[in-house]
């Protein structure tokens, strides 16, 4: 198995709302903020070349919104997503499998592009199955109130339209990609964990959106269970060291990757650097 990181961009969020109830007093001087409190990061996905299959997690915001919508999240820098698998020798045909850990916006919104010949919408990927589940796929599509702006019908209906979707039944892609599920940032988010020469890689997503946000109590505001992602976060991170995992980080704008000890103060960031410096 080899691993590939895919920045498909950067964009912006309020720094409040990804650190929640953390006082801005405690987290300023750990991630970036500007003069408007909104906080860089980044869209980073993860390309699993294994044997036949080429499996893409995760494929940021995408290009077929409106300028209103964009100028609410300040895009900005060179990566896409195109430029990034171009980097590491392939095209979007190539993608056998896209596995989408959950349907909010910035993790599945490359999913689907408009097509102009058609005057419609059509998947991005025109030779992969599409994975989600059934709990959060019906999550998704019958929306609360709180997560209703992130779950957007054009990034998630015409993948059903497609008939590319299918749902994962087992906590398995395959044989070294293992599946664990998440309930307290959103209904069934699904956390890869790849088995690459013996090592184990953890897909963070929204778990885990840094490293600063490691201490258990350091929970995004925009989770629906912030309890529930509290406890998830304890077994989780003792899982980590217990297994040595390397941590891969989708949102932390220079971060990509990070290991993890036990301290006095509790389970803490040990080592930090590029997958390719840790597995």
């Amino acid at each position: 198995m080899q691993l590939h990181s895919i920045n498909t961009g950067h964009f912006k969020l309020d720094g409040g709302a990804m650190f929640g109830v953390v006082p801005k007093s405690l987290w300023q001087n750990k991630y970036p903020v500007d003069e408007n409190n909104m906080s860089p990061w980044a869209m980073r996905c993860l390309l699993v070349e294994e044997g036949n299959r080429l499996v893409l997690i995760d494929n940021g915001m995408g290009n077929k919104q409106d300028a209103k919508f964009f100028s609410h999240y300040f895009m900005h820098g060179d990566d896409t997503l195109d430029k990034s698998l171009k980097n590491a020798g392939f095209h979007r045909d190539d993608i056998t499998d896209v596995f989408l850990t959950h349907l909010h916006f910035d993790h599945c919104g490359g999913s689907i592009e408009w097509d102009n010949t058609k005057s419609g919408f059509r998947p991005a990927f025109k030779n992969a199955t599409y994975w989600s589940n059934a709990e959060h796929w019906k999550w998704a599509t019958e929306p609360n109130p709180r997560e209703r702006a992130s779950f957007l019908k054009e990034n998630i209906i015409p993948i059903q339209e497609s008939g590319q979707l299918k749902f994962l039944e087992e906590d398995a892609l395959f044989e070294g990609f293992n599946v664990e599920r998440m309930f307290g940032h959103t209904e069934s988010m699904m956390l890869p964990v790849l088995t690459v020469n013996g090592r184990k890689v953890m897909f963070m997503a929204d778990l885990l959106p840094s490293p600063v946000h490691v201490p258990i109590a350091w929970v995004m505001a925009y989770d629906t269970r912030p309890l529930i992602t509290m406890s998830e976060k304890t077994e989780v991170l003792k899982r980590c060291v217990e297994e040595d995992r390397v941590l891969f980080f989708e949102h932390d704008y220079a971060t990509e990757c990070a290991t993890l000890e036990q301290t006095e103060k509790g389970i803490r960031v040990k080592n930090v650097g590029n997958l390719k410096d840790l597995i």
